[in-house]
């Protein structure tokens, strides 16, 4: 504020001086802004050095005499993108454009992730994959090339069919992208009982591959939603009264055939006990996690393996990420 007590001469040279600079100020911040000059430019045009410049901006700034909006289509994706890292703590949340809450987003979603892939991918890697109808449909969105040193690890067994949505199939697919290594648990993926399954992975050698998924440098994962016909009912690894069961039992979806409850605990059921994949305690010990999954019917599974997993990466679409942002506490 002004120095009332000050002689009026120098309240006067006070209040020249701060228009001076508010001029000086603002003459700056339209020649960078409005007209596009770099902050040399505007120094050598206001004689002054870029240091005063690059303050006079700040300045601006703050004070509220510059705002800039960016008017865009993807301005409500990017916005959606920040308060998913901010609310689930990822390292980087990537939302496909897609705003039928009722549509099937499988596609926009698998071309995202196919960019994401081809952006992270690099010579001596190991990386862990899952499976299911959206890492499938990704594969052609993911541009291959040749790789010294990477290994592809799948997180779980297959199954007996020749199927398009394989375990197997689309781990030895993502491999032969990058002419990678592939590493396969060569089981079914839910067996009889626990003691087959113990049996396999004690004495046959298949834990040894899990022990090397869980040193891999990213995780590539998807899940599956209880409530509708997805992926794993429709091979009939899991009848109908053991889904009806699971729901019964709290389960609100799957992880790589972990059947988890709302808070991203595995529920107490036979299926659980039966399953040859990565258990959720030991994915939660590889730090780079990519969740790809969305739709209506996996919001509830979603969130579950966000709570639980914490990955670093989430990568779904713009419908999915509102009703993740809806209603919902945040998390902590």
């Amino acid at each position: 504020m002004p120095d009332t007590t000050a002689p009026k001469e120098t309240r006067s040279r006070d209040r020249a001086a701060a228009d001076g600079h508010s001029q000086l100020r603002i003459r700056a911040a339209w020649l960078y802004y409005v007209e596009g000059m770099t902050q040399s430019d505007v120094a050598k045009k206001l004689g002054v050095n870029r240091i005063l410049v690059t303050r006079l901006l700040a300045e601006a700034r703050k004070r509220g005499e510059v705002v800039i909006r960016i008017k865009s289509p993807l301005t409500s994706v990017v916005d959606l993108q920040t308060r998913l890292e901010n609310k689930y703590g990822l390292k980087r949340a990537v939302v496909a454009p897609f705003e039928d809450p009722v549509g099937d987003p499988t596609r926009v979603i698998a071309a995202a992730a196919g960019a994401y892939v081809t952006e992270i991918m690099d010579h001596n890697r190991t990386v862990g994959v899952g499976w299911g109808r959206t890492l499938h449909t990704m594969l052609p969105y993911i541009e291959g090339r040749a790789l010294d040193n990477v290994r592809v690890v799948s997180l779980l067994g297959g199954i007996a069919q020749a199927r398009r949505f394989n375990p197997a199939e689309f781990a030895w697919q993502f491999a032969e992208l990058f002419d990678a290594e592939g590493y396969l648990v060569s089981a079914p993926a839910i067996v009889d009982s626990a003691q087959t399954r113990h049996a396999l992975l004690e004495h046959c050698g298949l834990d040894q591959i899990l022990q090397m998924a869980e040193s891999c440098d990213v995780a590539l994962l998807s899940c599956g939603g209880i409530t509708a016909l997805t992926t794993s009912y429709r091979l009939g690894h899991v009848s109908e009264a053991e889904r009806l069961s699971m729901i019964e039992g709290g389960a609100v979806g799957d992880v790589l055939y972990n059947f988890i409850d709302a808070e991203g605990e595995p529920i107490d059921h036979p299926v659980n006990d039966r399953a040859i994949s990565m258990s959720m305690q030991r994915l939660k010990r590889i730090p780079n996690k990519v969740l790809i999954s969305g739709g209506t019917e996996k919001v509830a599974i979603m969130r579950a393996a966000l709570k639980s997993l914490q990955p670093s990466v989430l990568i779904t679409d713009e419908a999915t990420a509102t009703t993740l942002l809806d209603n919902d506490a945040p998390a902590g």
